[in-house]
């Protein structure tokens, strides 16, 4: 009986000391990185997010964005008897939306409402599953002190959205019923409301992968050859070039749609047998608002930037799998990598299809949430390369590639900006394939040199 007693408190005295040293160590690791339920949250958050954006294409594309014509802080029941739906549709009827339309049935009206209703109800849980974790978490002492900006920044954009997307929808309220174009919201709120949206999400992704990530980054930078960080630090640059790229082109699409730009010109590769139709493309004064109000160009322009993005994408891709080093960077990079390029296919892919089949709802909502995907994967892929900065290398050594790629892109897609202003469409041909011929072949590199001889050389250069 004694020996047992005895085995007995040795073992109480063995696992005290094992929770006492685990406790240990945990202390002194200062950062959240080892906490994965707020990097579970947030990723969850993200996908609230993402589902937020894509529920708001919908409500867009189904064109019941102004069936709401009040908003209220703490929301409102829906209409439910016969008597509030009247009502309700009677107030519709007061608004430029309907007084252009006046052929909407009741039943037609509940269902762009629904939509409407959704997209603002799904609004409120998002910032509840936000706010109700983040108090938790914070007075459990999980999210330490160092992030608590990023969390107040995160809150702050999640309550600014709800303004902005009110803001975005009186745009469409006070509008003269008689204009000939449909009654929409203005696209230069609807570029802000999902610019901020997008936002929203990349901060929350990237910030769950610093949760998740651990110390460990340091760790890896020491198991890689100079020749492997080099090309890590390559790929990083490249990576944030594409994730820029991808960005403005997600701009852009808002516009298009804020336009309803993707109903015109449904022919693919050219503009209804045009590279560029410039007869179209500079009707309003001054200039620069064609970029955002004009049909022709605002297509031409998302069009210049997807494959802007996806020419980036694969000349990156192309130079990472010919290194030799390529197989030498970890696994997660290398993942990510594939997914950027192959995602990137598949939404310029996505948007061709949108735009040749007239926009249905469906792949333009598919489209649109595939623009979430591939910023996930370009997210991804350029916070697993973050070892790089612990790697002993100088910066001098390997920043020339993505400076260089960054200036080519950038006069590449800045190229067919400038043409449309200086060049008819026979003369644009031969300066785009001096330029698209030679990045498609190889590196960014390549880019900005073919980018900097177009510059220089190009009509338009006496003019800068």
């Amino acid at each position: 009986m004694n020996v047992l007693r005895s085995r007995y408190t040795q073992s109480l005295k063995a696992a005290a000391k094992k929770v006492a040293n685990l406790s240990t160590s945990q202390a002194s690791v200062s950062s959240p990185l080892n906490i994965k339920p707020v990097a579970y949250w947030l990723f969850g958050m993200g996908g609230l997010v993402a589902g937020m954006v894509t529920v708001g294409g919908i409500t867009r594309l189904t064109r019941s964005g102004l069936s709401m014509t009040d908003w209220k802080l703490q929301a409102s029941l829906p209409p439910v008897t016969q008597k509030e739906w009247d009502a309700e549709f009677e107030r519709y009827k007061k608004f430029p939306e309907w007084q252009q339309r006046k052929s909407m049935t009741l039943s037609e009206f509940k269902f762009i409402y629904f939509w409407e209703y959704g997209h603002r109800m799904l609004g409120r849980f998002v910032g509840v599953a936000f706010a109700v974790p983040a108090l938790y978490f914070t007075a459990r002492g999980m999210i330490p002190k160092f992030l608590y900006p990023r969390v107040a920044l995160l809150f702050g954009l999640g309550g600014a959205q709800g303004l902005i997307g009110w803001w975005m929808v009186k745009s469409g309220l006070n509008v003269d019923p008689e204009q000939r174009k449909e009654i929409r919201v203005s696209p230069y709120r609807l570029a802000t409301h999902l610019s901020m949206a997008f936002t929203t999400y990349v901060l929350l992704m990237w910030t769950a992968l610093d949760v998740l990530r651990g110390p460990g980054m340091k760790d890896v930078a020491k198991t890689l050859s100079a020749d492997a960080l080099k090309l890590s630090q390559k790929l990083r640059g490249w990576g944030k070039l594409g994730g820029l790229l991808a960005a403005t082109t997600v701009l852009s699409g808002a516009f298009v749609a804020g336009n309803d730009a993707g109903r015109a010109y449904n022919t693919w590769p050219l503009m209804d047998g045009q590279v560029m139709p410039v007869k179209d493309m500079f009707p309003l004064e001054p200039a620069w608002r064609n970029f955002f109000e004009t049909t022709a160009t605002v297509q031409f322009d998302h069009r210049t930037l997807a494959l802007g993005t996806l020419g980036a994408v694969s000349a990156m891709y192309a130079a990472a799998v010919r290194s030799p080093h390529f197989k030498a960077l970890p696994a997660a990079s290398r993942r990510a990598l594939h997914h950027v390029a192959g995602m990137a296919v598949v939404q310029v892919g996505l948007g061709i299809s949108t735009l040749l089949m007239y926009v249905p709802v469906h792949l333009a909502a598919t489209h649109q949430a595939g623009s979430l995907v591939l910023m996930t994967f370009l997210v991804q892929l350029v916070h697993s390369l973050g070892y790089v900065k612990h790697a002993p290398v100088a910066p001098s050594a390997v920043a020339g590639g993505p400076i260089k790629a960054a200036a080519g892109a950038a006069l590449v897609l800045g190229s067919a900006s400038m043409a449309a202003s200086s060049l008819a469409p026979r003369a644009v041909v031969p300066y785009v394939s001096r330029v698209i011929t030679p990045m498609a072949r190889g590196p960014l590199q390549q880019a900005g040199t073919a980018g900097s001889r177009l510059l220089s050389s190009g009509p338009w250069s006496k003019k800068l």
